[in-house]
C-alpha cells in the first residue's frame, strides 16, 4: 500500500523505541533498568484519581468542546496568572491530549508549507518531526555544552530568513537538562519582535529547576512578547499524570481559536475524564515539591557517579529530570563501540541498561539518562554501566 512522502520521511522516536525494547527484555524475564524514558516514576497524586473516578461515576463521558471545559481552561488562566503574573482569558486557553498535540495542532496553524521552525539543538525527538509533519523545514540552531547549551541570539539572527515562522525553544530542557539565561530569552524575545517570528515556548518541565535556578515563563518575564509567544505546557511531569494525556497551549485569542479548529477536526477533544482529573490537579493545588526534592537528591548522584567513570564528563543538569553525559571519551577506545548509538546497544544487551542516545537528539557522542527513576535502580544501573565500561581499553 501507498505511504505518503511526509510519514515516510518521519524517524521513529528512539526514546519509545529504546524504552520499548527494555520491555519487551523484561517480559522475556531480563531485568532492565531503563534510563530511557522520560517519565515519572512517582504515582498520579490521590486527589486526582479520586476525582477522575467521581467523574465516571458522574457519567461525565462525553464529548466536550474541542478547546477543553471551561473549568480546566479557567483553573489553567488563574495558575498561569497566580505563578507568574501573566494574564490569559479562557479563550486564549486550549486543552489537548497532552502537550505533543499542543506543539502539532500550534504548527498547522502557524505554518505554511515551507516555512521555517528554528530548532535549538541538541532537540527534543519529536520537534523535527513535528515541523516536517506540519509542512516546515526544520532548520538546526547549534548549541555547545561549554555554553550551557544555550541558543545564543547571535547564533540564531544568521539563520533567519524571510521564511522563518517561529523559533521552538524549551526550558527547562530536555534533553540536556539546562535552564535558559534571562539574558539569552531577553535576547530571543528581542530578536522575535524585531524579525516578526512567533516564539513556541515549551515550558513542560517549569516547576523541575535545581541549584537556584529560575524558570522564566516567556509571555509573563516580556509581556511585550506575550501576542507573538505560544506558550506550551502539561500536566504530564509536574503531577506525574503522563499516561492521562492533558496538555495545554496559551496564545492570542486568533491563535487559540485557529488550534482549537484544527483540534475540533483531528481529534475532537480531550478526554473528558482526565479533564476533571487535572481540574482536580490545579484546584486543589498539587504540590509537587517533595517529588522534585527527590529529582534533585537523584540528579547530585547520578552526575557524580557519571563524572567517576573514565572517559565520561557529565555537566551539572539545573532543570528538568535528565541527565546528559559526554561519552565521547570512550568511544574508539580498544573494544569500545564508535558511536553513542552503538555505545546504547551494548550497554542494554551486556548490561542490560537503557539509556537515549545522543543521535536522537541531533547530538553524537551523548546520551541522555533520566533519573526520574528510583534511587536504588539508578545506583545498581551506574553499577553496571562501571562494570560494562571496564572491558573497553
Amino acid at each position: 500500500m501507498f505511504l505518503s512522502k511526509s510519514v515516510r520521511a518521519i524517524t521513529p522516536s528512539m526514546t519509545i523505541g529504546m524504552d520499548d525494547r527494555a520491555r519487551r527484555l523484561r517480559r522475556d524475564g531480563v531485568d532492565v533498568i531503563s534510563f530511557a524514558a522520560g517519565e515519572p516514576d512517582f504515582d498520579t497524586p490521590e486527589v486526582i484519581k479520586q476525582a477522575a473516578i467521581k467523574a465516571i461515576q458522574e457519567g461525565f463521558t462525553k464529548y466536550t468542546s474541542p478547546a477543553g471545559i471551561i473549568e480546566l481552561r479557567q483553573a489553567i488562566a488563574t495558575r498561569l496568572r497566580a505563578a507568574y503574573g501573566v494574564q490569559y482569558a479562557p479563550e486564549e486557553i486550549v486543552v489537548t491530549a497532552g502537550g505533543k498535540p499542543a506543539l502539532y495542532f500550534a504548527l498547522r496553524a502557524l505554518c505554511e508549507p515551507g516555512d521555517e521552525v528554528l530548532i535549538p539543538i541538541p532537540a527534543w525527538v519529536s520537534y523535527m518531526e513535528q515541523v516536517k509533519l506540519a509542512g516546515g523545514r526544520p532548520v538546526p540552531v547549534p548549541t555547545e555544552a561549554a555554553e550551557d547549551f544555550q541558543p545564543l541570539p547571535e547564533r540564531v539572527a544568521p539563520l533567519l530568513t524571510s521564511r522563518t515562522r517561529a523559533l521552538l525553544i524549551c526550558s527547562p530542557h530536555n534533553p540536556t537538562g539546562a535552564v535558559y539565561a534571562r539574558e539569552t530569552l531577553a535576547g530571543l524575545v528581542e530578536l522575535s519582535r524585531r524579525r516578526e517570528f512567533t516564539l513556541l515556548s515549551d515550558e513542560i518541565y517549569e516547576s523541575m529547576v535545581y541549584d537556584g535556578a529560575t524558570h522564566h515563563c516567556v509571555p509573563a518575564a516580556w509581556p511585550e512578547a506575550r501576542e507573538g509567544t505560544v506558550l506550551l505546557n502539561s500536566m504530564s511531569k509536574t503531577y506525574a499524570m503522563t499516561g492521562w494525556r492533558i496538555g495545554y497551549a496559551a496564545a492570542p485569542r486568533e491563535v487559540a481559536t485557529a488550534i482549537t479548529d484544527v483540534q475540533g477536526h483531528l481529534a475532537g477533544n480531550p478526554n473528558s475524564i482526565a479533564q476533571r482529573a487535572a481540574l482536580a490537579a490545579l484546584e486543589q493545588r498539587v504540590d509537587p515539591g517533595e517529588m522534585v526534592a527527590e529529582y534533585d537528591r537523584r540528579r547530585r548522584y547520578i552526575v557524580s557517579r557519571l563524572n567517576a567513570l573514565p572517559g565520561v564528563r557529565c555537566a551539572t543538569p539545573r532543570g528538568a529530570f535528565y541527565a546528559f553525559p559526554d561519552v565521547r571519551g570512550i568511544l574508539g577506545r580498544l573494544g569500545a563501540p564508535a558511536t553513542s548509538a552503538a555505545l546504547c546497544e551494548h550497554l542494554l544487551d551486556r548490561a542490560h541498561v537503557a539509556a537515549v542516545p545522543g543521535e536522537a537528539f541531533e547530538a553524537p557522542g551523548f546520551i541522555r539518562m533520566s533519573y526520574a527513576t528510583a534511587f536504588p535502580r539508578i545506583e545498581e544501573g551506574l553499577d553496571r554501566i562501571a562494570r560494562a565500561l571496564e572491558t573497553f581499553g
